[in-house]
Formats: structure tokens, C-alpha cells, sequence
């Protein structure tokens, strides 16, 4: 049984809960696109919207805000030979800092809810697995 068969078809999940290699194997078995997104790296809102950019392989005219993001989202086409298409979502690390506080955290993880409402408009799974790395002041 895959990792993906006992939960929602839209969801917006902490990634602590679940395996991730189980998570993409399941993916891939379910023929669903896989996005990774490890932003371990930043700090700050453009250092995750370039993290997001360059894992899910955005055109290079991405504008780098939270409109484009989820233009560039909801463009994402699931594969239509799946049984259930849909798409897989991992923004692993996203940071806790004083430069990329809870609330910008909410706002990117809105963008996330609201192409998921898309999808599940046509029918496709958009489900989002996310982590937090706090980031000291120092």
C-alpha cells in the first residue's frame, strides 16, 4: 500500500509525519509528479521563492513573488496516463528566521492551499509535505 493511498487527495502536511524516500517512491509508483523543494540553505522569502524556483524547474521569467508562484503552480500539468493523476509537493526546511517569520511561512503555505483548490477543481491530487528549520539569530 502506498504512502499516498490513505490520505486526502488536497492536504497541506507536516513532512515530519512521513518517510521521504517512502513519500517519492509512492509517487513515482502512482505515476504522480514529483516537486522538491530544499531551502536548508536561506533565510529569507527570496531565498525560498529561488529554492522553490529552482526545484521545480520554473521558467527562467519566474517573477520571484507570491502571484507568480502560484501562476507557475497551477501551469504544472499532472500526468494523464496516471490511474489518479495528481501532484506531490515537498518544501523541506523552510526557515524560521527573523527574516522569514511564521507569518510569511502562512502566506506561502496560502499560495500552496489555493492551487491545491485548483487542482481539486479538475480533479487532480495536490498534496503539500513541508518542514521548518529554525534558524538562530546569530
Amino acid at each position: 500500500m502506498s504512502a499516498l493511498s490513505n490520505m486526502p487527495l488536497q492536504a497541506v502536511l507536516p513532512l515530519s509525519a512521513y518517510d521521504l524516500d517512502d513519500l517519492k517512491r509512492s509517487a513515482e509508483r502512482s505515476d504522480q509528479v514529483w516537486l522538491h523543494a530544499n531551502c536548508f540553505a536561506v533565510r529569507d522569502k527570496k531565498g525560498v521563492l529561488s529554492s522553490i524556483a529552482k526545484g521545480f524547474a520554473f521558467p527562467k521569467h519566474f517573477g520571484m513573488n507570491l502571484d507568480a508562484l502560484y501562476d507557475c503552480l497551477t501551469d504544472i500539468e499532472a500526468r494523464s496516463e496516471a490511474d489518479q493523476p495528481g501532484i506531490v509537493v515537498v518544501l523541506e526546511s523552510l526557515p524560521e528566521s527573523p527574516l522569514f517569520n511564521g507569518e510569511e511561512r502562512d502566506e506561502l503555505l496560502d499560495v500552496f492551499r489555493d492551487a491545491s483548490d485548483f487542482f481539486a477543481e479538475r480533479k487532480i491530487a495536490f498534496r503539500i509535505f513541508y518542514s521548518v528549520h529554525k534558524i538562530s539569530k546569530h
